[in-house]
């Protein structure tokens, strides 16, 4: 498989099947999908955090188990891959590979191992990647939104319009501004702790990210933000979504596109803030492999309120790997291929499990 992307070496049955993985520095996650009359359905997916950052901060360096963990979820991908048909894939490694010493060498092992050829991308093309995936979340009786993803090694964060829908597919986001900041859940937790955060580290956290979006809002020239709402993307977001719902399991049918009030995202954090890290563990929403990052990533949220604020917040179940799609269906013209077929409902992963969401 070429490195831009181009087409991947399974066959495939049954018309066109594509398929986009998302590496980063928290998680390693597959979509595999057909495209319906102007959006796409889902056929398969994976998910699993293999933390590839774990410890790069300090080092500079990918270590050995974090390396192993990501080719043994790779290889995973690459059968479900193989198994599915997939004709055209794009595979993106983002934040961990971008900033460590041995992130070539990583890319040679996994394209050895599992013939999977990494494309390490930039942060621009990042966030334009979440904010493709994105765009269809975003309220068209608004001015547009501020799109916020947060990882596990960066967040970017997008000042977006909207286009409307035509022939070819969900509507396309207008970037007008973004910044990526360096800084995501696993890079700020290990900085500042995850297992124990007390008022006083919280606040240490939002302060950090704040510092790294100051003057942001008045450079892009954005006068009222009371006219844009938020949109965020990470499983942060969705965690607080599920907890303000009661959900005692995880339902993306009721998170993705679910609006969120100042109020209660606040009550959500603070319910955070009052749980001993054992309780966040045990939490269907949380669970033990989230419990060390889920303050952290509150934290990033709460720096991006503070300095965009706005009452209302869509909470997005989708980012990266939902844009590769619909930048390959597009550049394929796929949706003028299958315009007679059903739509498959306002979802674009109609028909998509559950298999973990966001850093």
């Amino acid at each position: 498989m070429r490195r831009d992307g181009a087409t991947a070496p399974f066959g495939s049955h049954c018309g066109p099947v594509y398929a986009a993985i998302d590496l980063g520095t928290n998680n390693c996650r597959l979509l595999v999908a057909r495209p319906t009359a102007r959006s796409f359905r889902v056929v398969d997916a994976f998910s699993r955090i293999v933390r590839l950052g774990e410890g790069l901060g300090a080092s500079g360096r990918l270590c050995d188990a974090a390396m192993d963990r990501a080719v043994a979820a790779l290889e995973i991908c690459a059968a479900k891959m193989e198994m599915r048909g997939v004709s055209r894939a794009r595979i993106v490694a983002t934040e961990a590979c971008r900033s460590a010493v041995n992130g070539e060498d990583f890319c040679t092992r996994v394209e050895a191992r599992t013939g999977l050829a990494l494309e390490v991308v930039d942060r621009r093309t990042e966030a334009g990647l979440a904010a493709a995936g994105c765009a269809p979340l975003v309220d068209p009786t608004c001015d547009g939104a501020v799109l916020f993803d947060i990882g596990g090694g960066s967040t970017e964060v997008v000042w977006l319009g909207r286009r409307p829908a035509g022939d070819d597919g969900p509507p396309r986001a207008r970037i007008r501004s973004w910044v990526s900041l360096p800084v995501g859940v696993v890079s700020l937790s290990e900085r500042h702790g995850g297992v124990k955060v007390s008022s006083a580290v919280f606040r240490a956290m939002v302060d950090e990210v704040c510092g790294m979006l100051d003057g942001v809002r008045q450079s892009w020239g954005v006068r009222a933000p009371a006219r844009l709402h938020l949109l965020g993307t990470s499983g942060t977001v969705t965690t607080v979504a599920g907890i303000h719902l009661g959900l005692d399991r995880y339902d993306r049918t009721r998170v993705d596109g679910a609006w969120l009030g100042a109020a209660h995202i606040e009550r959500v954090v603070d319910r955070l803030m009052d749980m001993s890290f054992e309780e966040r563990v045990a939490n269907p929403c949380i669970g033990a492999q989230r419990a060390d990052l889920v303050l952290a990533g509150c934290a990033i949220m709460e720096a991006v309120r503070r300095v965009f604020p706005t009452d209302r917040l869509r909470v997005a179940d989708r980012g990266l790997r939902e844009g590769m799609l619909v930048q390959l269906m597009r550049a394929d013209g796929a949706w003028r291929r299958t315009r007679r077929e059903p739509a498959g409902g306002g979802d674009p992963r109609s028909g998509d499990p559950r298999e973990g969401g966001g850093a």
